[in-house]
């Protein structure tokens, strides 16, 4: 039988390089880098947040700010969106490292993980705002009479809804850092990550769910789950030192 692999604690297993030379040293690096961008693009999206807060009520007050702040409004809204493909990377990253521990379950949370941030893509809001408020807004300021702003008004107040309604796929992004925290645990990456991980999967599930009944939540989820990305950067980062270049002979125990 083969003889099962075992790490000392508080460190990560050595990376292994593939039976045909080829080695995944370059996805991890990007990846890392992905990761430690991903929050990076965010905390300037809260600094625009926090320099011109957007109305989160209120289809009429949303459209009249925008007219004021399009330029501030339109950067903060993309940089709420955008990045959010960069967890996809990462995600793709955890499963070729975490695989060999556990291919089904690194597959499962990889799914749900990476699926749930790219399907944020595609929904045309970001809790914060939504790009779609941009055309309404200019529809808005030019109306020709009050029966006109009252329809955009009206369509901007249907899109506030959805931006306050808990979304399916913010819950899908938590249980995805839950699972996949699960299987770090197993090896590869630090333990100290994956116990993070699984705290802050754990709490975004709850937080996600009671978003707007316990906002305290999700502040303190949201904190946990930009402290998990830069540390699952960093450790990917090392991940990619740690593996051997392409034809390189395996590492040293």
């Amino acid at each position: 039988m083969e003889k099962p692999q075992t790490r000392s604690p508080g460190r990560a297993a050595q990376a292994a390089p593939a039976a045909d030379g080829q080695t995944w040293r370059q996805l991890y690096f990007w990846a890392g880098i992905a990761s430690v961008l991903f929050v990076v693009l965010l905390v300037l999206a809260l600094v625009l947040d926090f320099a011109a807060p957007p109305p989160v009520h209120g289809g009429a007050a949303t459209l009249d700010f925008i007219a004021r702040n399009k330029g501030i409004y339109i950067a903060e809204q993309l940089l709420w969106m955008v990045p959010n493909i960069l967890p996809v990377l990462v995600f793709v990253a955890l499963f070729v490292a975490l695989a060999p521990l556990d291919k089904s379950r690194a597959l499962l949370a990889t799914v749900i993980g990476a699926l749930s941030w790219a399907l944020i893509l595609a929904v045309p809001v970001t809790s914060r705002g939504s790009l779609v408020f941009v055309y309404l807004s200019d529809r808005y300021a030019g109306a020709a009479d009050d029966a006109a702003r009252v329809r955009y008004a009206t369509a901007a107040e249907a899109i506030v809804a959805e931006n306050n309604t808990p979304a399916v796929v913010g819950i899908l992004s938590a249980l995805g850092i839950l699972l996949i925290s699960v299987v770090m645990l197993k090896g590869v990456l630090p333990r100290s990550l994956a116990w993070l991980g699984i705290a802050t999967g754990g709490l975004g599930v709850v937080a996600e769910a009671l978003r707007h009944a316990v906002p305290e939540f999700y502040w303190g989820y949201g904190v946990l789950m930009w402290v998990w990305f830069v540390a699952v950067g960093i450790a990917l980062i090392r991940l990619a030192g740690r593996t051997p270049r392409s034809g390189a002979g395996a590492t040293r125990s």
